[in-house]
C-alpha cells in the first residue's frame, strides 16, 4: 500500500475526499478505467498489513486447506469437559 500526501489539494479532489469519507466512491476516467475511493481506518491499515505478511498469508492458506474436524463431543473429551 502506498500513502500520497496531498497538501493543497484541488476543489475537485477535496470534494471527492470529503464524499469518501461518507461513503464508497468510484471514480471513472475517460478511458473506462475505474478507481475505488474510501476512507481508512486503523483496522483497514492492519488488514492491508496483514495481507503483505508471507508467513500470516501462508498460515492463512494452510489453515484454509485443512478439511478435518472435530465434533463437539470429541473436542470436549479431550479438553476433558
Amino acid at each position: 500500500m502506498k500513502t500520497v500526501s496531498l497538501p493543497n489539494a484541488s476543489d475537485d479532489v477535496a470534494r471527492l475526499l470529503d464524499e469518501a469519507r461518507r461513503d464508497v466512491v468510484v471514480v471513472q476516467l475517460a478511458d473506462g478505467s475505474e478507481f475505488i475511493l474510501i476512507a481508512v481506518d486503523d483496522f483497514d491499515r492492519e488488514i492491508a498489513r496483514g495481507r503483505n505478511n508471507p508467513r500470516l498469508m501462508a498460515l492463512l492458506e494452510s489453515r484454509a486447506a485443512q478439511t478435518a474436524s472435530l465434533s463437539l463431543d470429541e473436542a470436549k473429551r479431550r479438553l476433558d469437559l
